[in-house]
C-alpha cells in the first residue's frame, strides 16, 4: 500500500449511523480525517447546528479536509448553485458560512458544484466562483471544480476534466483547482492514469471509487494499486477521499489487502 492519505466522506459513507457520531467512527477505523457534502437543510443553519457538527469533528480528533459549498437538495437530484439564476443567492448566502466552519477546523478544500441545466449561465459561475474563491483565501483555502458523468448525473454540464480546467482556466484565481473524482472521470472513458500523470499538479482534491458499481477499491475494474501509486509518484499529497458506496462492517478492508 502507497503512503497516500484517506479521509472518509461522511456524507455516503458510515450512514448507518446519525451524523453526529461517523467522526467517531471514522477515527475509530483508523482515519484521521474526513469530508462531508454540505450536511444541513439550508445554506445558514442555526449556530447550535455549526457547534454541534464542530464539536463532533474536534472530540473524535480527526480533521475536516474536504467540505462542500451548499449544493442545494442532492437527495432530490440537484448538483450544485453556483451556476443557476435561481440558485446563486442561496450560494452566496453560503458562502462566508461555509468558509468560517472550514476554518474554525482547518479544511483547506472547499468543493462548489456547477448546478444542474438547463438553466445554468456561465458567467454567473464564473463570477461566483470568484467570490467563493476570494473568500477562501481569506482562510489559505482552496476552491475546487468538480466534473461528474452524465450517466448518473444527465443535466449536469461539467463531465470532463476538460471542461473544468476550462472553467477553471477562466476564474483565473489562484486558488481554484480541479477537484479529480476518478470514479467519475473513469466512467466517463478517461484514461485516469493518463490524467495523473499530465495535469495531477492541478488537482486540488481527489476522490475515489471503483467502476463500475461505485464500491470500495477492488470491487470494479479500476486499477488502484496502480492509480494510487501514480499519485504518490506524481507528488499529490492531499488527501484522497474515499466516496464509495458500502455497507457492513468490512468498508476499509481493502487498505489491508
Amino acid at each position: 500500500m502507497t503512503a497516500v492519505r484517506f479521509d472518509v466522506n461522511l456524507s455516503i459513507l458510515l450512514t448507518g449511523l446519525p451524523l453526529l457520531e461517523r467522526p467517531a467512527a471514522a477515527a475509530k477505523a483508523g482515519f484521521d480525517a474526513v469530508e462531508l457534502w454540505w450536511p444541513f437543510d439550508s445554506p445558514d443553519p442555526g449556530g447550535a447546528e455549526l457547534a454541534a457538527l464542530r464539536s463532533a469533528i474536534e472530540d473524535a480528533g480527526v480533521r475536516l479536509a474536504g467540505l462542500n459549498f451548499d449544493a442545494g437538495d442532492m437527495a432530490a437530484g440537484e448538483r450544485g448553485l453556483l451556476a443557476r439564476p435561481d440558485g446563486s443567492a442561496r450560494f452566496q448566502a453560503n458562502i462566508d458560512v461555509a468558509v468560517r466552519l472550514a476554518g474554525e477546523l482547518g479544511c483547506t478544500v472547499l468543493n462548489a458544484l456547477y448546478g444542474n441545466d438547463p438553466g445554468t449561465d456561465r458567467d454567473l459561475a464564473v463570477a461566483n466562483l470568484r467570490r467563493a474563491a476570494d473568500a477562501a483565501a481569506d482562510i489559505g483555502a482552496t476552491v475546487v471544480v468538480e466534473a461528474l458523468n452524465s450517466y448518473e448525473n444527465p443535466r449536469y454540464p461539467i463531465t470532463s476534466s476538460q471542461a473544468a480546467f476550462e472553467l477553471i482556466d477562466q476564474v483565473d484565481r489562484p486558488n481554484v483547482a480541479f477537484l479529480a473524482d476518478l470514479y467519475h472521470l473513469h466512467r466517463m472513458g478517461e484514461d485516469v492514469l493518463a490524467l495523473i500523470d499530465g495535469h495531477s499538479a492541478g488537482f486540488g482534491h481527489v476522490q475515489i471509487a471503483d467502476d463500475p458499481g461505485r464500491g470500495r477499491p477492488g470491487t470494479g475494474d479500476m486499477p488502484y494499486p496502480e492509480i494510487l501509486a501514480r499519485l504518490e509518484a506524481a507528488g499529490y499529497r492531499g488527501h484522497v477521499g474515499l466516496e464509495y458506496r458500502h455497507e457492513g462492517p468490512d468498508a476499509f478492508d481493502w487498505r489491508q489487502e
